[in-house]
């Protein structure tokens, strides 16, 4: 997926109009709908507050990764990462991150069946 195809999926999925979002960055509906149809890229700053408006990474907006945004990682549930290895957060985190991809791709396969 494009740069372009992921700001308009990103825009859409909070249901905001490409006006609504270019006043909000400061820049015009026009030059909005050209990044959205890969006419044109963002410069870094822009990027970067498309990310902050649409809650995202930049790094999942270039297409580096399928994860929206990183979040940290609550172990709270298993009473808190006291007393766990370096080695062990590292594998925990890795292996909740492992999962999520395949969950994404899991979803990409099914939007591509249907």
């Amino acid at each position: 997926m494009s740069l372009g195809q992921r700001l308009k999926k990103e825009r859409e999925r909070k249901g905001w109009s490409q006006l609504y979002v270019a006043e909000k960055i400061g820049i015009t509906n026009t030059v909005l709908s050209n990044y959205e149809r890969d006419y044109r890229d963002p410069d870094t700053v822009t990027l970067s507050q498309i990310a902050d408006l649409y809650e995202c990474d930049t790094d999942y907006l270039l297409g580096r990764t399928t994860i929206r945004k990183k979040e940290e990682f609550n172990l709270s549930f298993f009473g808190g990462p006291k007393g766990w290895t370096a080695d062990e957060l590292e594998e925990a985190e890795a292996a909740v991150r492992r999962y999520r991809e395949m969950k994404e791709r899991a979803s990409r396969e099914a939007e591509k069946n249907k």
